[in-house]
């Protein structure tokens, strides 16, 4: 996802966007996965000169990427779309101030809590974590290291470092990180019903469309194994005052003003595949060295005088 905050950031993405030919550029990727530059340009019909200035502006944009071909073929270039969604605020942000922003990020093997059940396992950028399948190695002194993990249900939960400046309470929480379903090997097609909750109160449920394997994810190292998940979906969770959202659609009446949050409050974020879910398809969360976004859990919280 591409959040875009204002209309000067945006510039760059309306820009891109403002060609016939690059929109047709982006409907060749999104219908065929990924494409090669000879292969784009042959398809509309222009040189691969041509070709390299519109890429380029995509390219900076961040709507797609550009990487080496696997498998060696001289310098050639593969492209594929970046985003699965552009969110563009139009209204001015509620909370402006730079200086009541508190950013912090939590590592994939840094949970606090678990409960889970195979299928599941956990990997460093290096090599998995014990064997897979068994829920015990979620407590391996190596889990710290994890930078994927995976499980079919149960939950996750972490605990948001909360560094906040004394006599200050919290407005807003926003989450951003990349996730998926998880399927018995990799399955694009297998929704999954993902439920939040902070400090045990369910703020809402998200459904995956799916477990991707189609291709390599961007980050994922050469040594993952080609059937299994490869990327994920970067979703943005808010909750305000106003409720709570994923990429800006609404999901929940819960708001931030019902948890009492200020600077000495525990906050406990936690993902979970409930057992009674309509989908009971699992869920993958990608960190750093994974998938398509080379992030772990982004954590962003907006904060006023008490």
């Amino acid at each position: 996802m591409l959040h875009i905050k204002s209309l000067d950031e945006g510039l760059p993405v309306f820009k891109a966007l403002g060609s016939e030919l690059r929109i047709n550029l982006v409907k060749l990727l999104l219908e065929n996965r990924e494409m090669n530059m000879n292969e784009l340009a042959s398809a509309l019909g222009i040189t691969n000169g041509a070709l390299t200035s519109h890429v380029k502006k995509l390219e900076e944009s961040g709507i797609i990427q550009v990487l080496a071909e696997r498998g060696g073929h001289g310098n050639q270039k593969l492209c594929r779309v970046a985003v699965d969604k552009i969110l563009f605020e139009v209204e001015d942000d509620e909370f402006e101030d730079e200086n009541n922003i508190y950013n912090t990020e939590v590592s994939i093997g840094h949970y606090s809590n678990y409960e889970v059940y195979p299928t599941c396992g956990l990997a460093t950028d290096r090599a998995i974590v014990g064997e897979v399948d068994d829920p015990r190695y979620f407590a391996h002194p190596d889990r710290i290291k994890a930078r994927i993990l995976w499980f079919t249900k149960g939950y996750i939960e972490y605990l948001i470092p909360n560094l906040l400046p004394s006599a200050t309470k919290i407005d807003q929480i926003t989450l951003s990180l990349e996730i998926s379903s998880e399927a018995p090997g990799i399955n694009n097609d297998w929704p999954s019903d993902i439920s939040f909750f902070l400090n045990d109160v369910k703020i809402g449920t998200w459904t995956s469309p799916g477990d991707y394997g189609d291709v390599q994810g961007i980050f994922t190292p050469d040594w993952w194994f080609p059937n299994w998940n490869q990327y994920g979906l970067l979703k943005m969770i808010v909750i305000n005052r106003k409720g709570t959202f994923v990429d800006g659609l609404k999901i929940s009446d819960v708001n931030i003003r019902q948890f009492n949050l200020d600077y000495k409050s525990t906050i406990r974020f936690k993902f979970q595949v409930e057992e009674d879910a309509k989908n009971v398809g699992g869920l993958t969360i990608f960190g750093s060295g994974f998938g398509n976004y080379n992030q772990d859990i982004k954590v962003r919280i907006a904060y006023s005088p008490m």
